[in-house]
Order: structure tokens, then sequence, then C-alpha cells
């Protein structure tokens, strides 16, 4: 975790720094800029590894993130950001700042939510922690880490080079089917902007290019008449089969819809025990395509 943590938060940091270096002179980094950046990257490694295994140990799902957030914060007050909680109405949302006179504005996004029955030890084999349900298996607790350390690094040698512009880390919450970023935008967080720079933990360490599907999503809801399924039946009238039927039609609708959409689905309530007819019984749904006219 350690390695992978700081080979990723010196390429953040590394493109980062060429934008700003760009915008501000004109020119691109020079070997003694790298050589400040990366510096100043492992001299802050300790604190970003230990955030990285305090956010892996929360393991916090999506707008419940209060530890791993506030962790962050903390991090990058002390480095003297300034630091607005609670943005676009997401109490695990903030927007830290540094600001060096007038020039480019970027912006770093964090992710630290983590997801349900992913719960994992820091070790290489499957080892599910006892009375924890939840995990981070998609690099969140890296992805948080690396990218307030980045700042943290950009900041400083834009100090020391005189360099003018404004850092801004965005902690956007809920990445994992919240769409913290989309309350961010809707309220003008990004709209002074110049440009704005995402990574993720891979196998690899590279700057590609993608685009992603949109995505809708939505909890289907039945509510029908409990019974006992052996004594009574008759009596009663089961919402588990209304999300049965609901998930056989859309199943057989596959064959009719455009190429490449696709949907799936969880059942996330199908009652408490086979004996009693379910009078609750809910399903919840991922439509995506490219297009989002199509979705």
């Amino acid at each position: 975790m350690k390695l992978i943590s700081k080979a990723l938060a010196t390429s953040a940091l590394c493109a980062t720094a060429w934008l700003a270096a760009s915008a501000a002179v004109a020119a691109p980094l020079t070997a003694a800029d790298k050589g400040q950046l990366t510096a100043a990257v492992d001299a802050y490694t300790p604190k970003m590894n230990d955030a990285a295994l305090k956010i892996w140990s929360y393991a916090e799902l999506g707008y419940q993130e209060t530890k791993s957030s506030a962790l962050l914060q903390d991090q990058l007050k002390a480095a003297g950001f300034k630091v607005q909680a609670g943005v676009a109405g997401e109490p695990t949302g903030f927007v830290a700042s540094f600001k060096n006179g007038s020039g480019p504005v970027i912006a770093i996004l964090a992710e630290f939510d983590a997801l349900p029955g992913l719960s994992q030890a820091a070790v290489p084999t499957k080892t599910p922690i006892a009375g924890q349900d939840n995990g981070h298996g998609c690099g969140h607790s890296l992805f948080g880490a690396a990218s307030v350390a980045s700042a943290v690094a950009l900041k400083q040698w834009m100090v020391a080079n005189k360099v003018q512009g404004e850092v801004r880390v965005y902690g956007t919450p809920a990445e994992e089917g919240g769409s913290g970023k989309v309350y961010m935008v809707r309220d003008g967080l990004f709209n002074d902007v110049d440009i704005t720079l995402h990574w993720h933990p891979g196998n690899t360490n590279s700057a590609n290019q993608g685009t992603s599907m949109a995505n809708i999503s939505g909890k289907f809801r039945f509510y029908g008449q409990s019974s006992h399924a052996s004594g009574a039946p008759w009596a009663g009238r089961s919402a588990l089969d209304g999300v049965e039927i609901m998930n056989v039609a859309n199943n057989y609708l596959r064959e009719h819809i455009p190429d490449r959409t696709r949907i799936h689905y969880v059942v996330t309530n199908g009652g408490k025990a086979p004996n009693v007819v379910p009078d609750f019984a809910e399903v919840y749904y991922y439509v995506r395509n490219a297009d989002p006219k199509i979705v």
C-alpha cells in the first residue's frame, strides 16, 4: 500500500505542477522543479500512509464518511489550506483551498468512501475483519490520502518558486453510487476552475484518457399482504412476487434495448422468513449507457 500510494501521489503531483508552471510562466518543469516536488512528496509520505491506513480501517459508506473526511480536512488545515466543510448540502463534502496570488485554479479530487460487504484486513489474501461489513474494494483509502499529499506538496512548491495560482482539494463523498460530485457541480463549486485532475488506484502507473457510462439508479418498492405461507397462503399477497415479475420482465426487455446498454440489479429486501408471505420487498436497479439520452 505504501509504495502504491507514493507512486500515484507523485504522478498526480507532477501532472498538477506541470499545469501550474505552464499557466504561470509558459515553460515546462525543470529538473530542479521535479526534484523539489518529489522531495516534498517524500517528506509527506509518512502522513499520507497513516491517513490511507486509517481510512482503510474506518471503511465508511457514502455520505457517512465522517471520520475519513475529518482526517483529510485536518491534514489540509495543518498544511495552511482554508477548508470549507459541508458543501453542496453534503456533511462529509469539503473544499480546501490555497491561493497564492492570481492565476489558474487547479482542482484535485479526493474520494474516501467504502463499499458494503468488502470487509478486508490490510493483507494480500482474502481476510474479512470480524464484526465489520464494509471495506475498500476500489482503493479510495489511497485516493483521498494521496490527493491531499499532492496538494500539500504543490502548495509548498508554489510558495518556494513564487508561482501564482490556486490549488484546491475537493473532498467528494459517495462516489460509489451516491454521486457526490454531481451536487457540487450543480451548486457551481467548479465554475471558476481551470482544470480538474482525477486519478484512481490501478495496477499500472499511467495517464489515460477514458469515458464512463451515464447511470441512473432507483429502488423499486413493492407492498403486499402478510400471511402464513403454510397455514393461510391464500390470504397473502407477496411483495416479493412483484419484485420477481419485474426482474423477469426486465430480463426479457434486454433483447430490445440499444447496444451497450446495461441493466443490473440486486434484491435488497426479499422478506425475512420463508414461512411468511412478505408484505414488503425492494429491488435496486442501475441502468447505464454511454449516451445520457438513451439512459
